[in-house]
């Protein structure tokens, strides 16, 4: 008897189909499965093994003919079955896996598309999170160029006016030393520097003003730089001093004359320091100051766009860290519950003293904020290079009072001691008086020739402690004049021509009967409300920034260019 392998049996049926022309795939997947998969087992293939697979091929004919209906690829049909099934299922059970079996996939394909859509809309959605980003992130950086802008300009026209002051400064001197080749009689050193005669000082008074002896001054040296503000506590003999050393200082000022505290050694000083490591910071330049009501607190502004509150014996109490820019002005509140301060980044903002929190910023102007003053404890002004002043109320998101007027940036605003008159002045070269119940100003004063830096309200008229002295406003400006108005009738008093440079300071006396000036002259004059006359002067060391008087009103502070504070006893 002879035997055959299943595999030879296979192969001899496979050529058997194929020599009598079934070539189709329906065939090969029979002989496959027979090779692969076959379910006899051993090596021999019982009779009817090759009846078995033509059966097979006959149906694998007929149930392509039933699915040549679909849509699919006949060879991807088959592509679900397996040979064993080829093999042992019915048409009908093959055609009812591949149903299933395509269900199946194109649940899962639909199941993959569906996840595939989300993920390309998460990868959109940050796409357009990158693009917003990217977005704020340009704008940003267009802003802070456009803020670079502006106080590179700043700075520009501050060198422009040094430049013109420096001219006139030159042409000034050679006149003075005309004049002194010309006089045998020579000024009387007063123990700082050397001064222009009292005949140059006083051009406008007969009699020669008295010249403040050194015996009655006091110089503060510690500073390292330009010290730009001070101002006396008004509670208790303390001063306070701001410089470009990136610095302020809390000096004790013992009572009595300036010679015998002198004597007793340097008065006791507090620093505080506004940068933290061991060198200066240029951007932490202190350029305002300014003491609560009751002389508990002392906030300073900087030019790294931070406000400062501090106790009086020096201690950091918070840092209010909201501003993009130098921060050029800063006011208590009369209830001392509010700080209000303004920046070169166009706004002004109100701090919670007591959190250390803002409440509410103020975003009304187009260009740097100058200067701002309250009216009450709830409303204030803000003035700006854009030629505008506002009135502000704190819970108000839009001015409620808009003043315009200017030709130039408004540089200084301060409201009369009842709150009722507003007075501003302007690199218009004027002074205007406004008020709430019209929208036009009231008075427009145009005496002066050129800027007018800053103004001020005498402590008189109703509503002081000199309700019987008539209010007046002085304004000093860069043609080196001071003037006094009658603010009833906006019309000049006084004409004070002293200074041979531009005025940046000037401030009564606390009871309104006189006014000190200081200027880049490097002089400090005292000079009589009642007939404009020059009483006091005093020589110093360098351009003078500001001057402020002590309570009592026997003490005068200047604060000057050559790092020194000096504290004059006044007398007359």
């Amino acid at each position: 008897m002879v035997s055959i392998t299943s595999v030879e049996l296979n192969y001899l049926v496979f050529r058997y189909l194929h020599e009598s022309g079934f070539t189709h795939s329906a065939f090969a997947l029979g002989y496959e499965a027979g090779i692969n998969k076959s379910p006899i087992d051993g090596n021999l293939v019982p009779p009817g093994a090759l009846v078995t697979f033509v059966q097979k091929g006959l149906q694998y004919l007929e149930l392509e003919a039933n699915l040549s209906n679909s849509d699919a690829d006949v060879d991807d049909d088959f592509s679900f079955l397996q040979p064993l099934d080829l093999i042992t299922k019915d048409v009908y059970e093959l055609r009812q896996i591949i149903k299933e079996k395509k269900e199946n996939l194109q649940k899962e394909r639909a199941k993959d598309k569906e996840k595939e859509k989300d993920k390309e809309l998460d990868r959109e959605h940050e796409r357009e999170r990158g693009r917003e980003r990217e977005k704020e992130r340009q704008e940003k950086e267009k802003e802070r160029e456009k803020d670079r802008e502006r106080i590179e300009k700043d700075k520009e026209r501050e060198r422009e006016k040094e430049k013109e002051k420096q001219h006139e400064d030159h042409i000034d001197r050679e006149q003075i030393r005309d004049r002194e080749d010309k006089s045998t009689i020579k000024p009387e050193d007063n123990g700082v520097c050397g001064g222009p005669e009292p005949m140059d000082i006083c051009v406008n008074s007969p009699s020669l003003p008295c010249e403040i002896p050194s015996s009655d001054v006091a110089i503060l040296e510690g500073h390292t730089s330009e010290v730009f503000a001070c101002a006396w506590s008004p509670a208790g003999s303390l001063l306070a001093s701001g410089s470009g050393d990136s610095t302020a200082r809390i000096w004790t000022i013992p009572d009595g004359p300036c010679s015998s505290s002198m004597q007793n050694g340097p008065p006791n000083v507090l620093v505080l320091k506004h940068f933290k490591g061991r060198t200066n910071e240029k951007s932490k330049d202190v350029t305002t100051l300014d003491w609560n009501g009751e002389g508990t607190l002392l906030a300073t502004g900087s030019y790294d766009g931070q406000a400062r509150i501090w106790s009086r014996d020096g201690e950091l109490k918070s840092t209010l860290n909201k501003h993009k820019g130098p921060i050029f002005s800063l006011k208590w509140n009369k209830k001392g519950d509010c700080l209000l301060s303004g920046s070169v980044d166009k706004t002004a903002i109100v701090w919670d003293v007591k959190t250390g929190e803002w409440k509410q910023q103020f975003e009304f102007h187009s260009a740097p904020t100058l200067d701002v003053d309250w009216r009450n404890s709830n409303s204030f002004a803000t003035c700006s290079t854009d030629n505008m002043i506002y009135v502000c109320k704190i819970g108000e998101n839009r001015p409620i009072k808009t003043f315009s007027g200017h030709q130039g940036e408004v540089n200084a605003i301060k409201w009369d001691p009842t709150g009722s008159l507003l007075a501003s002045c302007s690199d218009d070269s004027t002074a205007k008086i406004w008020s709430m119940k019209q929208d036009k100003y009231v008075h427009d004063l145009m005496e002066h020739a050129k800027e007018i830096y800053t103004i001020r309200w005498s402590p008189t008229g109703p509503g002081t402690n000199n309700p019987n002295q008539p209010l007046v406003l002085a304004s000093a400006s860069f043609d080196s004049t001071i003037k006094l108005w009658d603010v009833e009738q906006g019309i000049l008093l006084h004409s004070l021509n002293g200074h041979s440079d531009p005025v940046y300071s000037v401030a009564f006396s606390p009871n309104g009967e006189y006014l000190a000036s200081g200027s880049l002259d490097k002089c400090m004059h005292i000079w009589s409300i009642r007939d404009g006359k020059m009483v006091k002067t005093y020589t110093g060391g360098g351009g003078i920034f500001e001057v402020c008087w002590n309570k009592e009103g026997d003490k005068i502070a200047a604060c000057f260019a050559n790092n020194t504070v000096c504290v004059m006893d006044f007398r007359m």
